[in-house]
């Protein structure tokens, strides 16, 4: 195995899943063709399934003990949801500083927090929820923010920003029109891509 494909096997023990442009993206593979090639070397220790589209990776058993990973992925109807949180991951130029599924002020479990441009940011990922549940974790924020527990506390001295990444412009203007009073940005999948 070479230091690539080691970096690609780390890659999926990192992020659990990623679609075959993201893995491109992400080791700099430079085009379809040769992605395929390196992937199909890769057998052994990665596994793959369609859904529409795209071939979605993950970590074989072999992988797994390859770079030490003890988490099991399996085709889960949530795949999307990875995959969009993937693409946000791009999208913000891989932050160094990016750790997913934190929990925050002791009630809130965010699909991922990072630091860029030397500030935290809270990424909600809004793929199937519906509006109701995304309502109430959008109150808990808002209970966060008006409790200043960010904003006093030595370590950040303001609230991170909520971004969330949504599927389409009727989802994103409910979402920002809930999120009002909140630093909030709200981004769709298409404009990210």
């Amino acid at each position: 195995m070479n230091k690539r494909q080691e970096m690609i096997l780390i890659s999926l023990k990192t992020h659990h899943f990623l679609n075959r442009d993201q893995i491109m993206k992400l080791h700099d593979l430079k085009s379809k063709g040769n992605t395929n090639k390196v992937l199909k070397c890769m057998k052994p220790y990665i596994s793959s399934f369609r859904e529409g589209f795209d071939t979605i990776y993950y970590l074989s058993k072999e992988g797994r003990e390859m770079v030490g990973c003890e988490r099991i992925c399996k085709k889960t109807p949530q795949i999307n949801h990875f995959i969009m949180r993937n693409q946000f991951y791009l999208f913000a130029q891989c932050p160094k500083e990016w750790k997913i599924e934190q929990k925050i002020g002791g009630q809130i479990v965010c699909d991922a927090a990072f630091k860029q441009g030397g500030k935290w940011h809270f990424l909600e990922v809004d793929n199937n929820a519906t509006m109701t549940a995304n309502k109430k974790k959008i109150e808990k924020y808002k209970k966060l923010y008006e409790s200043k527990m960010f904003q006093n506390h030595k370590d950040y001295g303001y609230f991170p920003t909520l971004l969330w990444l949504t599927t389409n412009d009727f989802r994103q203007k409910k979402l920002l029109e809930l999120c009002r009073g909140l630093p909030c940005n709200v981004f769709m999948i298409d404009d990210i891509k």
